[in-house]
Formats: C-alpha cells, sequence, structure tokens
C-alpha cells in the first residue's frame, strides 16, 4: 500500500500518518513542499520508535511521484468527489492521495484523470476530518479488501 500527502502542513498529523503506514507496512510518500521541517520534534514524536519501519520517500511535486508509478491506480480523497471509498475495490498496489489539512488537493489534480476520485461520507456543514483519522479509514478499508495481507493477528498476544 501507499500513502500519498500532497504538501502537509502539520507535522503532528505527518507523524501519526507515518505510524500507521509503519504499522502497516505501508510506503509513505511526502510530496513537497511541506509545511514543517522534517526534524520536527513534534513529527518524530508522533512516530516515535516506528521511524525505523517506515518506507519514507520525498518528491519535488505530485508530477515527479506520477512519472515514477504512472502504471499504478491512484486515489484521490477529496470531500468534493460524488462516489464513497467504500464503492470501490482497490488493488494491494494503489495510491491513496491526500492533500494538505487546509485545502485539501488541487481540483485540477482531482480532475486530472490519473486517478479516481472517492469521499468519505460525512453530515452536511462539517468540512473534512482530521488527515491522519481519514488516512486511517481508507487504509484500514483498502487492507481488509486484500486480506490483511501480510499484517499480524494480535489475538496471540493474549496467550502469553
Amino acid at each position: 500500500m501507499n500513502i500519498v500527502l500532497v504538501e502537509p502542513e502539520i507535522p503532528q498529523n505527518t507523524g501519526n500518518i507515518a505510524r500507521t503506514c509503519a504499522a502497516t507496512g505501508s510506503a509513505l510518500h511526502l510530496v513537497r513542499p511541506l509545511g514543517f521541517e522534517v526534524t520536527d520534534a513534534k513529527l518524530k514524536r508522533a512516530g516515535l520508535d516506528y521511524w525505523p519501519l517506515l518506507n519514507l520517500r520525498y518528491y519535488d511535486g505530485f508530477d515527479a511521484l506520477y512519472a515514477e508509478f504512472s502504471t499504478s491506480p491512484f486515489f484521490f480523497l477529496s470531500t468534493k468527489a460524488d462516489k464513497c471509498y467504500t464503492d470501490i475495490v482497490y488493488p494491494s498496489d494503489c495510491f491513496l492521495v491526500f492533500g494538505k489539512e487546509t485545502k485539501g488537493l488541487p481540483e485540477s489534480l482531482i480532475t486530472s484523470g490519473k486517478g479516481q476520485a472517492v469521499r468519505i461520507p460525512m453530515i452536511d456543514g462539517a468540512r473534512s476530518l482530521n488527515l491522519s483519522n481519514s488516512v486511517a479509514v481508507v487504509l484500514y478499508e483498502v487492507l481488509r479488501q486484500n486480506g490483511f495481507k501480510g499484517l499480524k493477528d494480535r489475538s496471540d498476544y493474549f496467550d502469553r
């Protein structure tokens, strides 16, 4: 699995997402510019001891990432999309693309034809979910659809 953050702004969100990616074996792709320094203590604190488990890559713009993975399926998460994220069958090698906290993804990217736009349902008047929560919701749906491949069944921890 691949999580893409386009121009993330809040280090704590990115740190939480990094921890989720590390715990699920998902790659995290960060598209610059970032709204923080990668050495930011808030970013590192959110991921704590998970950083060594993280497959983290950086790109100087979405087009650089897309050029490298253009044959893979891309899904753009946006409150402007019509299709619900649960209406999609996701392959395990797909890219889930999320925008910056204050503005989401640029409309030009959503309508570029480089992927499919999907949304998380919410009540009228709700602007959006927190970015790290949105990533977790959609990522775990994709993992569920793919049989949680590569993830350990934690029930054996109670047998110790």
